[in-house]
């Protein structure tokens, strides 16, 4: 196939990249939600507290998603070609890495602002998935984190013409993005208890991303952990655990003492 060029237009010597669009996208998309939509009327926020919380959540995205990516996948190339960890633009931001960073920036804006956490993790995990999905589409036009060798259901990536793969971008993309958003969208419509979009949030995309790793080929850098793991899968584990336990203190009550 025709592969889609990864840059978008180049303007002298600045090249806008798919993966970059993407991202503005998304933060274009979450600037409207929570400004335009209801869900953050619980908040009490006025417009200039929401453009600082939106600000606060992307510094926490990119610089947790970075420095993530680094640390988990990739450290010694980036020892190796410091001034690369600023090309966010080229790809390379882990998701777990993201995760964290965001509950960083999220406990900070909770405390500056005295605003229950969960109220705010509620807001954020509900518009992640929509990054998410955007996130994957600008990994299937950089031809990375492609999948597996197969014979079925798989395509030739630039980035290794050889080898049919599945397109396992587009497979975390529809699960752990656009079925996971219209999941959390129908629960939050019930208005649940603070922390439930959260808990729901941790469980199923963990469960997602552990069944996507099945298909898609592992960083060469690591490759699998324990003869049949992924990082992704581990970490992945780690969040349905979190989001079990989270659920459970819920339901008991427990999230009301939650700053």
């Amino acid at each position: 196939m025709n592969w889609i060029d990864p840059i978008l237009i180049n303007i002298g010597p600045i090249s806008i990249h798919w993966y970059g669009v993407m991202y503005a996208l998304t933060f274009i998309i979450a600037y409207f939600l929570i400004h335009k939509s209801r869900i953050t009327k619980s908040l009490e926020l006025d417009s200039n507290q929401k453009d600082n919380f939106i600000i606060t959540v992307i510094l926490g995205i990119i610089l947790g998603g970075r420095i993530g990516y680094i640390l988990f996948y990739n450290l010694e190339y980036y020892l190796e070609n410091p001034l690369k960890m600023l090309f966010v633009w080229e790809g390379g931001l882990s998701f777990h890495g993201g995760l964290l960073g965001v509950m960083i920036a999220l406990f900070y804006f909770s405390k500056k602002h005295q605003i229950k956490f969960l109220k705010l993790s509620d807001i954020v995990t509900l518009i992640a998935p929509i990054g998410i999905f955007f996130g994957r589409l600008g990994n299937f036009i950089n031809g990375e984190l492609y999948g597996r060798t197969a014979e079925t259901f798989c395509l030739y990536f630039p980035t290794d013409p050889e080898n049919c793969r599945y397109p396992s971008q587009l497979f975390e993309g529809l699960s752990e993005g656009l079925l996971l958003f219209i999941i959390l969208y129908l629960i939050n419509k019930k208005s649940p208890r603070h922390g439930i979009i959260s808990a729901v949030f941790l469980i199923l995309y963990g469960v997602f991303r552990v069944i996507a790793e099945n298909f898609r080929q592992p960083d060469p850098q690591i490759g699998f952990i324990a003869r049949s793991l992924t990082l992704g899968q581990i970490l992945s584990s780690l969040m349905i655990i979190s989001g079990i336990i989270l659920y459970i203190f819920i339901r008991k009550g427990y999230n009301k003492k939650i700053t």
